[in-house]
């Protein structure tokens, strides 16, 4: 076993299955485990980044077709959390009744769900946030629902773009009160910042616990 491991490591190491696929609220599991959301954009990379955490690249589908997440999947990592894979929004390809129905989908989970400890928001470290990833931080604010912005697929820019992103983004979170200030910079492909976030979500789930 590789000693550099830390015991946050350890614990995302433990056993994690598919639970369901809820298309409607009256399919979600019963809110009996604190529950980690991933949101973001289409191809951000949320199945990617969930495989990297727990370390099983089969665990959630993957796709470079944009779209292919269209329900709530829940996975149980060790009987302990629900890692919850959101479907991903702005797809205009998609027909329009089904865009609807993902996107209100997810505002009725983000909005009403009282197991759900943080949102982790994805954004391409590519392209930055955009007008619908700020609604989704809008909605958040609203639901006060805590969240996290994680940077993907930050090997894909040099590390001045990356200090500019990171000083654009700091600035549009300060309009934002349900938004932490810790920004997490992470790629699935190299393992990039996966202790990092492995940790933080560690910690908080352990906050509520003792709350």
């Amino acid at each position: 076993m590789n000693n550099n491991l830390t015991p946050e490591d350890l614990f995302f190491l433990k056993p994690c299955n598919f639970v369901i696929s809820a298309v409607s609220t009256s399919d979600l599991p019963a809110p009996n485990l604190p529950e980690i959301a991933f949101a973001g954009r289409s191809n951000v990379g949320k199945s990617s980044l969930l495989n990297a955490l727990v370390n099983n690249s089969d665990l959630a589908r993957t796709s470079n077709t944009p779209g292919r997440t269209q329900q709530i999947n829940f996975f149980d990592l060790n009987k302990t959390l629900y890692l919850v894979d959101l479907p991903g929004y702005g797809y205009a390809k998609a027909p329009i009744d089904k865009i609807k129905a993902w996107e209100g989908l997810i505002k009725l989970y983000l909005k009403g769900r009282s197991s759900l400890k943080r949102v982790l928001l994805l954004i391409d470290a590519r392209h930055g946030i955009k007008a619908n990833d700020e609604e989704i931080m809008t909605s958040l604010d609203k639901a006060a629902v805590s969240y996290y912005i994680v940077f993907t697929k930050i090997d894909k820019i040099n590390q001045s773009e990356i200090e500019e992103l990171e000083q654009k983004t700091l600035t549009i979170i300060k309009k934002h009160p349900a938004a932490y200030p810790s920004i997490f910079k992470t790629s699935s492909s190299n393992k990039i910042g996966i202790t990092a976030l492995r940790t933080a979500i560690i910690h908080t789930i352990n906050d509520h616990m003792e709350d």
